[in-house]
């Protein structure tokens, strides 16, 4: 768990501390208020862009110095994460004090969220749900995080040779195409290992009070072919695309209803919303039994989607996890089903201790 938050010139908090004295972090206030800015830097203590996937120049204060800087006590390490006016794509990290990547972060905290933006992920692109599949499997695996950022380059630089493929060197992209292969089956072997885990477990759970999901990963017709002899073929068909079309990056996460035999994409807004929160909740119950440690989840505006049956259901749920649960809302009254919390409410960036 987080036992100490900071926060320096970041979105709309000039300077913020919280020390969580409960496993509930209860943040309310206005629209606008930056409840959401919160969140935003906790799940930047994880690989990746963070909850909003912004840039990191766009991050920093508006009328600060710009630069921004988030840390974090875990299990008394500090961790640090925040870029310089100088170098403001340049995202820095350091782990007790020591400067380390991004990917490291993965060794030391599990986070997960789910925000508002997160309701139409049925509906959206395939690259959006095989972000979140990819979140997901970085909480169990966190070498997931290297391999994936070892593809992309490998990958990027596939398509750079290709854009000249008569005078590409052979050699190099049989080096480049060995990588994507290397790297692109610890990918999916994460991916299938998270979801038939997943799967198992979802198996036990009834459908009440959340829908109950079914996980499958969508990929390409099955080939005898090494990924490294397909992409071998393949050249002259991607270089004419201007990218790679086979290969791990082309999966796709499919979610279906138990209970409906319906695709999630098919049903409706809050059960979708539904689909996700159970996903959400087993997954941090896997990653508990698996690492040892159960992943810190933020669930922004969540409660308030909520009828109050699933809504007393959920808090009850976190609570038998022990994990540490981030949660924002416009009214305290949608937490009044939680005793021990730690309260704050904000207004404009500013933090203020909240007794209900």
């Amino acid at each position: 768990m987080i036992g100490r938050l900071t926060l320096s010139d970041f979105r709309n908090h000039a300077d913020a501390l919280i020390v969580p004295d409960h496993a509930f972090i209860l943040l309310t206030g206005e629209n606008g208020a930056g409840k959401t800015n919160i969140l935003e830097a906790v799940s930047m203590l994880a690989p990746g862009r963070g909850l909003r996937g912004a840039a990191l120049r766009d991050m920093a204060k508006q009328d600060g110095m710009g630069g921004f800087g988030i840390a974090a006590e875990v299990d008394g390490v500090m961790l640090g994460t925040g870029i310089v006016a100088d170098t403001p794509d340049r995202r820095q990290v350091r782990i007790g004090g020591v400067a380390s990547s991004a990917n490291a972060l993965a060794d030391h905290l599990s986070i997960m969220w789910l925000t508002p933006a997160m309701d139409r992920l049925f509906m959206d692109s395939p690259g959006g749900r095989r972000r979140f599949l990819d979140r997901l499997t970085l909480a169990l695996h966190p070498s997931h995080a290297a391999h994936s950022a070892r593809y992309e380059a490998a990958m990027r630089a596939r398509n750079r040779l290709l854009g000249d493929l008569r005078n590409a060197d052979p050699l190099w992209l049989d080096a480049l195409e060995a990588q994507m292969e290397e790297h692109g089956a610890a990918l999916a072997a994460g991916r299938t290992d998270l979801i038939t885990r997943l799967n198992t477990l979802l198996v036990d759970q009834s459908d009440a009070p959340f829908a109950r999901p079914s996980l499958a990963l969508q990929t390409e017709e099955e080939s005898h072919d090494s990924l490294a002899r397909r992409l071998g073929r393949e050249r002259r068909r991607d270089a004419a695309a201007g990218r790679t079309l086979s290969g791990p990056h082309r999966q796709d996460l499919a979610v279906t209803h138990v209970a409906k035999g319906q695709a999630a994409a098919l049903c409706s807004t809050g059960e979708q919303k539904a689909l996700l929160l159970s996903i959400l909740l087993v997954h941090a119950a896997l990653v508990a039994a698996s690492r040892g440690q159960p992943p810190v989840l933020l669930l922004d505006e969540v409660a308030a989607h909520l009828d109050p049956l699933r809504r007393s259901a959920l808090f009850d749920r976190l609570r038998g996890m022990g994990t540490q649960v981030w949660m924002t809302g416009t009214e305290s009254a949608l937490f009044q089903d939680i005793d021990a919390a730690t309260r704050l409410s904000i207004t404009a960036g500013q933090l203020f201790p909240s007794a209900s």
